[in-house]
């Protein structure tokens, strides 16, 4: 009888609730403050119910509002729980952020998935005073980020300074030689060897 409720159970449950069940969550498109609201309220669920075990975060995102990729960020930051990033088709931007914040030796890219960093876009406008509080600010988003990245990397600021002045794209490969991912996800290095080490 258990297992023919347990049976009921699952077949209500979304594909996203299964995930969820498995630690899995999922960054689709642009980060907005929608999405990240989302994500941060999965993470702080998954860690009241094991303070301990792995969370596994993929990563399919061209970036977009920098305070939600931030809000996201500095959430994964102050888990208990370690939390394996992986790219899967793209992690540009905001995305690129996430994916380098992950657990060190837990940060895993596809094959073919591009990584691309860069410095924050801004549109100001208005009054003359507007726009130079505007630029200042948009300044110290940039030195933000870029001592995220020098963080998770160990590249030099001034390298990840003079990289993120223009759009920065790398292959898999290169994105592990620069320090943003730990190892390419392959089947002999798959999430399923991530879940061994919980156990």
């Amino acid at each position: 009888m258990a297992s023919y409720r347990e049976y009921q159970r699952q077949r209500q449950m979304t594909l996203g609730d299964l995930l969820l069940e498995n630690r899995i969550i999922f960054l689709q498109g642009v980060i907005v403050d929608e999405n990240a609201n989302e994500l941060v309220m999965k993470l702080l669920y998954l860690q009241s119910e094991n303070r301990r075990k792995d969370i596994h975060f993929y990563i399919n995102s061209p970036g977009g509002s920098v305070n939600a990729t931030l809000a996201i960020y500095d959430t994964m930051q102050i888990l208990s729980c370690p939390v394996a990033t992986y790219c899967v088709g793209q992690a540009a931007s905001g995305g690129a952020v996430l994916l380098a914040g992950g657990a060190k030796g837990k940060r895993f890219i596809l094959p073919h998935a591009k990584v691309m960093i860069h410095q924050p876009y801004g549109n100001v406008g208005g009054q003359v005073s507007d726009i130079e509080i505007q630029a200042e600010q948009i300044l110290k988003t940039r030195d933000t980020l870029n001592q995220i990245l020098s963080q998770h990397t160990g590249k030099p600021l001034e390298v990840i300074a003079k990289d993120t002045d223009r759009d920065y794209y790398m292959t898999a490969e290169e994105a592990k030689a620069y320090g943003l991912v730990d190892d390419l996800l392959t089947k002999t290095v798959s999430a399923a060897d991530a879940d061994d080490e919980d156990d």
